[in-house]
């Protein structure tokens, strides 16, 4: 055996480790696919040897194979084997590879169960830790719905380092068994006052995550969470609370109200950008639904916000100023003035060297711009295109010109001379991929604006005479696309030219043929319009002469387009060249053409909707995936080719032909090459100190950019005389509303002229040049509806979408830990059925009974007030927990008028709904749990969590929460206060509201169960202030003060062998469950954990806060369940054992 291991110890020595492996797929760049290949071999040869140190150094080899790419789903099962290691060190590269390469689909992984589970169980705290981790990337729904019980047992953990990873696993484990969230959901709430920030924070977290989704299943945990958000000083914390808010807020329209403070604090008071910049955010968005009754009424926060936005601009730090340009993007929506007045910051960051900056500022001028400084903005947006660098920023600056003067049906132009010209300009662009753009905004504006239809048809028709200009760039989306719309819109509206023979014969010359083919397509349709309009112009003259040159123009020039490669310039072209040789023979026998050819070109196209062709609906009987024609055979020859109908093909060869390049091309190329990386945001530069100093004896080449302008010839304006023009006119309407308004001052002999001054020119009092129609887009006949957006079917947040309020119900069975439900409880509809059968039982009690009955009349009147708003649905609720039982004591204004058989059965009901209740009453009344919990640090304290919920329709206050002392149990007081000092509630109540708080008790002995009686007292205000008093009593079980704490199987049976405990047996008879089931209702009534299972065999231990170890062995046999147990305190296993009982005598 030593030999072995010896032997074993030489050859790992040997081993090519992950340096190894690395270090040599960086030494084979040539052929690493071989070497690669090689390894995996070794690899393999490996994982077959029973050496647990080999197999992990393999497993290892293989995660960074698969980080590569590679396939390595044929190892899974030796990645099992490497997890189940003892030693950390390979179990963490098992868990490594595992969370790496599993997925849903691995079979292997139902192979882990329990070997996580064993590692969740785990004494140690790092095994916990690098199975929580590991489980949270492959976790399916099998292993989600089996290890649930385990990880909330996590929950509860001693030590800060599991809670934490126990309580992010659970959003995992939610995501792929969304039935866990309800059970588990309490225990996750109660993470939000752990002690550990940590721990704090991951509860945070999960709980935002899910109500970012969801956001109303939440909306009852908005007091918690403002309660965190006042007091954390934890940033992150912060962050997250603040947007959950943001997601409540539109929900709950009365908590807008409430976090204008606190966030006005925040963001007067931080100094951290983050939680700055998530404050201003969530005043912005919850800003967007103001309309929808969200109540951030406070006039003076949107300014604020405005204000520090401007300090995250201003920095020096770029992600800053993106931040802020990306927040007051989003204020801009709601308050556009406060925006407005900043508009010098962002014209200034159209000057940033970072391209991203520049692209938010053009996003922001989008929303600032009014009809007072639309030509102003446009204007310097125009010289930010002279002097862009790169088309990437350029092609956006001339996107965001037209989005800024196109928006809203072109509300804010008031003069479209001016915007025609500015169009014409950008056209003088060369290399600009935006050129139908161009060309639908200049149709756009000369189809809706009739008006100017004249001035746009003389600007289209220089374009077309100097088209030789802009055909540099014939690429499809190019300048070129602007002799589209000039064509276009010279043929349509040809009634307008001043020399239609002149355009005619531009739109024929020789080079319109190099053109893309669907431009070529509109000349040449256009040509035959141009073409009626002379005719018809000429129609009437004696001499015929011009339009019999242009007939022949026609003949002479339409048959280069009749030869196009383009399929719709050829047929096009050939129909338009036989229709005018037909047109000439007419004019040669001098018939009158001109009405019939303008005929061909009458009436006025309307504009069709985008979706128009989709929407048009699917006659019957006709099957659109049919074949038209009989389908192709498949004996035909698939190598067969097609012949070239209308172009020669060229010969293909195998290689193209390299040929030699001189030194200028080269020169050039690397010239364009220095250029375009210079342009390049991403290509990181060199430093200015390693560049070399140009000696006089270099060649100076000139920083060039993309952006070259075309020189145009005189007739086409600039847009700057047009800025001059419209000022001239506005100044005229100025001036004429000024002596209508001294007109209507003098009729009414108002001698304050000052005060009626008209004050500044507004947006309403600028009128338009023009007027623009709107054209309302033509839809086919019983088109289908507008398409609606489906969320997607996959989200998994979807299943998340639970409501947390609602109680459970018994039939749901999960394998985590679930709420106890009371059988014995009546329903709503039993109780109203006792209570019609309650007097004729009445007439047959015995004295004896009514005597019991007058004995409990005090009682009775406390219960009084709980029955009557359990019916009535009217009152205040105070709701503790203690061990897995909720007592609910409620207040209520008392009717005046009270039926008799509200009073029916008060005896019965007393014990359960007074001292008590069990989960399902609760559940009934929709209220919260809450519960006793101890204290970790101290022995002698316990912690007691109180809500109370406010059902009645007035506002209570001044509460005061008094218990009396016993000699084992007090509630700690002020310092200076007396035995029957209550302690006062540091809340008030308005109506429909609820509220939580904290009580400790000191504790002397927990071995024994305790009763303690108290009294709330409080003010109820209506029309005058009433004092009420509210008695109820808390129940402290032996069970509440154990702690759940997993336990190693060595390390109990060193604990049973240590002759230090006491025993003690339980037999319960009728137990007719599952045994795992039996289990989880103990783990979670009584907080114990599992130690082993085996069978129907099972260990369990817990601990109290005192240190007293209880040590369970359950054993099954039929509906026989055997509990044999010890403990270091008698009494308190006594106790514990009767109430493990009780739990089960309810089953």
């Amino acid at each position: 055996m030593a030999l072995k291991i010896v032997k074993g110890s030489i050859d790992r020595m040997f081993d090519k480790n992950l340096q190894d492996l690395v270090r040599g797929i960086r030494n084979h760049k040539d052929d690493e696919a071989k070497y690669i290949s090689t390894c995996i071999d070794e690899i393999k040869q490996e994982l077959k040897q029973d050496n647990i140190a080999v197999k992990a150094n393999a497993v290892c080899k293989l995660t960074y194979l698969q980080m590569l790419g590679y396939d390595v789903s044929w190892a899974a099962f030796n990645i099992v084997e490497v997890m189940s290691s003892s030693k950390f060190t390979y179990k963490r590269i098992g868990y490594l590879a595992a969370s790496q390469c599993f997925h849903e689909s691995t079979d292997v992984i139902m192979l882990t169960t329990n070997q996580i589970r064993k590692d969740l169980s785990s004494p140690n705290q790092y095994d916990t830790g690098v199975a929580l981790t590991g489980l949270s990337c492959f976790v399916t729904p099998d292993l989600a719905r089996d290890l649930a019980n385990d990880i909330m047992t996590l929950m509860s953990h001693t030590k800060p380092y599991i809670r934490k990873k126990a309580v992010l696993i659970m959003y995992k484990v939610f995501l792929k068994y969304p039935e866990s969230l309800r059970p588990a959901f309490p225990r996750l709430k109660e993470k939000l006052e752990d002690p550990d920030p940590g721990v704090q924070s991951a509860a945070v977290n999960v709980i935002c995550e899910l109500a970012r989704r969801n956001p109303k299943n939440y909306l009852s945990l908005a007091p918690l969470f403002f309660k965190l958000m006042t007091s954390s000083t934890n940033n992150w914390v912060l962050i997250k609370i603040i947007k959950l808010f943001g997601a409540l807020t539109p929900l709950e329209p009365r908590l807008g109200k409430k976090l204008i403070e606190p966030l006005t604090n925040l963001i007067h008071s931080t100094s951290a950008m983050s939680l700055l910049y998530e404050c201003v955010n969530t005043v912005i968005v919850d800003g967007d639904v103001n309309a929808s009754g969200f109540v951030f009424c406070s006039a003076f926060l949107p300014q604020l916000c405005v204000q520090k936005l401007r300090i995250l601009i201003e920095d020096s730090d770029q992600n800053l100023k993106y931040l802020g340009l990306l927040a007051m993007s989003k204020i801009l929506k709601t308050h556009p003035k406060s925006v407005q007045s900043h508009k010098d910051l962002i014209l200034q960051c159209l000057d940033d060297k970072d391209e991203s900056i520049r692209l938010r500022a053009l996003d922001l001028l989008y929303g600032m711009v009014s009809k007072k400084n639309l030509m102003e903005i446009v204007k310097k947006l125009m010289l930010h295109v002279d002097k862009a660098e790169g088309t990437t920023y350029r092609d956006e600056l001339l996107t965001k010109i037209i989005d800024i003067c196109s928006q809203s049906n072109y509300q804010y132009i008031t003069n479209f001379e001016w915007y025609i010209s500015i169009l014409v300009e950008l056209t003088r662009l060369e290399g600009t991929r935006h050129g139908h753009l161009i060309a639908s905004q200049m149709l756009d504006v000369a189809i809706r604006v009739k008006a100017i239809r004249a001035f746009a048809v003389a600007q289209m028709a220089t374009l077309l005479d100097n088209a030789h200009l802009l055909t540099g760039n014939t690429q499809r989306n190019g300048i070129c696309e602007v002799l589209y719309a000039a064509a276009w819109i010279c043929g349509e509206f040809s009634e307008h030219l001043e020399n239609p023979v002149q355009t005619l014969e531009a739109m024929l010359r020789p080079k319109v043929a190099t053109l893309p083919g669907h431009i070529q397509a509109v000349y040449v349709q256009n040509t035959a319009k141009l073409f009626a309009t002379i005719l018809k112009s000429q129609e009437g003259n004696s001499d015929s002469t011009t339009s019999e040159e242009t007939t022949q123009l026609l003949i002479d020039r339409l048959p280069v387009f009749v030869q196009s490669a383009n399929l719709e310039v050829q047929e096009r072209a050939s129909c338009i060249l036989q229709l005018v040789k037909y047109i000439q023979k007419l004019q040669q026998k001098d018939v009158e053409v001109a009405e019939e050819v303008s005929a061909l070109f009458a009436g006025e196209l309307n504009p069709v909707a985008p979706k128009a062709q989709k929407k048009v609906p699917v006659p019957e009987g006709l099957d659109l995936d049919a074949w038209i024609n009989e389908p192709p055979s498949e004996s035909e020859s698939e190598d067969e080719q097609p012949k070239a109908i209308f172009t020669k093909e060229e010969p293909k060869h195998a290689r193209p032909r390299h040929t030699e390049v001189d030194e200028k091309e080269l020169a050039k190329r690397r010239e364009a090459r220095k250029q375009e990386q210079a342009n390049n945001p991403f290509y990181i530069k060199a430093s200015p100190s390693s560049q070399k100093v140009r000696t006089p004896g270099n060649v100076h080449f000139p920083d060039v950019g993309f952006v070259s302008r075309v020189v145009f010839p005189s007739g086409l304006p600039m847009s700057d005389q047009y800025v001059k023009l419209e000022e001239e006119r506005r100044q005229k309407e100025r001036a004429e509303k000024k002596k209508k308004e001294k007109k209507k001052r003098k009729e009414k002999r108002s001698g304050r002229g000052k005060k009626h001054d008209s004050g500044p020119e507004s947006e309403e009092d600028i009128t338009p040049a023009h007027m623009v129609d709107i054209v309302t887009e033509e839809m086919p006949e019983n088109a289908l509806p507008s398409d609606e957006d489906d969320k997607d079917p996959n989200d998994p947040h979807k299943a998340l979408d639970i409501d947390l309020d609602k109680p459970l119900a018994d039939s749901e069975k999960l394998p985590v830990r679930a709420h106890r439900a009371a059988e014995a409880l009546k329903s709503p509809v039993e109780d109203a059925e006792a209570d019609n059968a309650g007097p004729q039982e009445s007439r047959k009690k015995s004295g004896k009974e009514k005597k019991e009955k007058k004995k409990d009349k005090d009682r009775d009147r406390k219960v009084e007030a709980v029955e009557t708003s359990s019916r009535l649905a009217n009152g205040m609720h105070l709701v503790c927990h203690t061990d897995g039982l909720c007592f609910c004591f409620c207040f209520c204004r008392r009717a005046k008028k009270r039926k008799r058989r509200e009073n029916t059965n008060m005896k019965e009901r007393r014990r359960t709904s007074w001292e008590g209740t069990p989960m399902s009453l609760w559940r009934s009344q929709k209220n919260r749990v809450c519960d006793i919990q101890g204290n970790l640090q101290d022995g002698s304290q316990v912690v007691v969590s109180v809500i109370f919920e406010n059902k009645c329709s007035s506002f209570l206050k001044s509460m005061e929460f008094n218990v009396l002392d016993s000699l084992n149990s007090k509630l700690q007081r002020p310092e200076g206060s007396g035995p029957h000092d209550g302690l006062t509630v540091p809340f008030q109540l308005p109506p429909g509201v609820s509220n939580e708080a904290r009580f400790v008790f000191t504790v002397q002995s927990i071995v024994m169960p305790q009763k303690l009686k108290g009294t709330l007292t409080f003010i109820v205000k209506v029309d005058s202030s009433t004092h009420e008093k509210l008695d109820f009593k808390l129940h402290f079980t032996c069970t509440s003060y154990l702690i759940t704490t997993p336990c190693y199987s060595d390390a109990f049976a060193k604990l049973l062998e240590s002759g230090d405990l006491k025993s003690s047996s339980l037999r319960l008879e009728g137990i007719n469950m599952p045994f795992h089931h039996l289990l989880a209702r103990i783990c979670f009534h009584h907080h114990f954990s599992v130690v082993e299972r085996i069978d129907s065999c099972a260990s369990m231990y817990s601990r109290s806060i005192q240190g007293h170890h209880v040590c369970l062995l359950v054993k099954t046999s039929g509906q026989t369940v055997s509990i044999d147990a010890k403990c270091d305190e008698p009494t308190l296993l006594g106790n514990v054992l009767d109430e493990i009982k009780q739990t089960f005598s309810q089953c």
